[in-house]
């Protein structure tokens, strides 16, 4: 599938990351900065979001409207995402009009506009994004958890920031948030498909190379201390459904602890999908929680979730109470088969079968153009690419020794917020 990749570093310090994939006349391009809302504080919660919603309000050169037109007339597609250590923006287009994607990016790194018309207009729709997000369980319990699971790091905040911040938050303070991480020092530059590598290198330096290159942001996260005991937090809210979170301490994707808990995840709840683009899935039918818990009629589902992240951030197990059970029911089933991953040794059977469904996963998250561009860019967020080609291998490794060291490591009542959610009484 893959000819060529290449990585370069323009003068300006722009990073570009080309892989040539000849199978279908596609080029997808994404853009990357390192600003999430790790690099937010109380106060400015949402703004990255918010300034990447800014994006799509055009430019002298691509006024707004233009550029949906012309990529839908020929099935291209474009989008943006924000999230804890990152915003990025793509579009994937036929080969032969891809320059529209690199004179767009180009175009909007250093001339959005910030119109205090649009901005008010954007800022309702933002907060009312806010507050249909607030009628939804798992977002307030998610959010509970989150917040009680840190206390200094900015990883305790939902990337849509707090309703408060959303209101206050000014034109300028959205001007000075783009200024400051916007610009090729601080942005990976990643495309895949058909092109010659050379010849595409040269575009990019055509359009970007001049751009300036930016001061270097002052990041500085404050460092968050070990968990000394459990919490618990209690939400309630609308609906007619329980819900448990337990959500647990977990490593920093670039630390190897994060591949062998990847095992445990599979093992446990069946693997969580690292590519936020998504794509395919596999089935967590085998996975110890499911059997348990699901076919026993505790819960209604189960699901794990395990990020790549740049800071040591969270592993949620995520479950729907049966109505006939509790949440405590629940919890005490989970922790029921954590421990029977502590007492009794996980077999080489389950094991391999765990691997094998956390790599299946990984390939169908990797396996069109647009995936394999997203990844392209996607490690540097947290680690490099070779975290990306040296994945399989590093899963490969894992051992039953090593499943038992992490789940007695991390799953420990002492490490992890407990999260309950009870539907308001009529």
């Amino acid at each position: 599938m893959t000819d060529k990749t290449q990585f370069h570093t323009l003068s300006n310090g722009l990073s570009v990351h080309l892989k040539e994939i000849h199978t279908a006349p596609i080029i997808s391009s994404w853009v990357w900065y390192k600003v999430g809302s790790r690099n937010e504080f109380r106060g400015k919660t949402g703004i990255s979001h918010w300034v990447e919603h800014m994006q799509f309000k055009g430019t002298e050169k691509y006024p707004a409207g233009y550029l949906d037109r012309e990529i839908s007339r020929v099935g291209g597609i474009w989008n943006a995402m924000t999230y804890l250590d990152w915003t990025t923006y793509f579009e994937t287009l036929p080969a032969h009009i891809f320059d529209l994607s690199l004179s767009l990016e180009s175009d909007r790194m250093v001339n959005s506009k910030f119109n205090t018309q649009e901005v008010e207009l954007e800022r309702m729709v933002i907060i009312s994004e806010r507050e249909g997000n607030e009628n939804q369980p798992h977002f307030l319990l998610g959010e509970a958890v989150q917040s009680a699971a840190f206390s200094k790091h900015p990883y305790r905040y939902e990337v849509i920031g707090l309703k408060e911040d959303l209101e206050s938050i000014t034109c300028d303070d959205l001007v000075q948030h783009y200024w400051h991480y916007y610009h090729p020092g601080n942005a990976v530059v990643a495309i895949a498909g058909d092109f010659d590598a050379e010849s595409m290198l040269e575009k990019v330096e055509s359009l970007y190379g001049d751009l300036p290159k930016g001061e270097e942001p002052d990041v500085t996260v404050p460092v968050e201390a070990s968990m000394e005991s459990e919490k618990r937090v209690n939400v309630t809210g609308p609906g007619q459904t329980s819900y448990v979170q337990i959500a647990y301490r977990a490593p920093s994707a670039s630390n190897l602890d994060f591949f062998a808990l990847t095992v445990l995840d599979s093992l446990l709840t069946g693997p969580s999908s690292l590519n936020m683009f998504g794509s395919g899935g596999t089935s967590n039918k085998t996975s110890r929680l499911y059997r348990a818990l699901v076919e026993g009629e505790i819960s209604v589902s189960c699901y794990g979730a395990l990020q790549a992240t740049h800071d040591p951030y969270l592993y949620s197990i995520n479950l729907t109470v049966h109505p006939s059970h509790t949440p405590e029911k629940v919890l005490n089933a989970v922790d029921d088969e954590v421990k029977r991953v502590l007492d009794s040794p996980v077999t080489a059977d389950e094991i391999a079968r765990a691997i094998k469904q956390a790599k299946a996963l990984f390939a169908y998250s990797s396996e069109n153009i647009s995936n394999q561009a997203f990844w392209l860019g996607y490690t540097d967020m947290f680690a490099d690419y070779d975290w990306f080609e040296n994945y399989v291998n590093h899963l490969a490794r894992v051992t039953s020794d090593d499943v038992l060291r992490i789940a007695r490591s991390y799953l420990t009542p002492d490490n992890r917020v407990v999260g309950f959610y009870t539907p308001e009484e009529s």
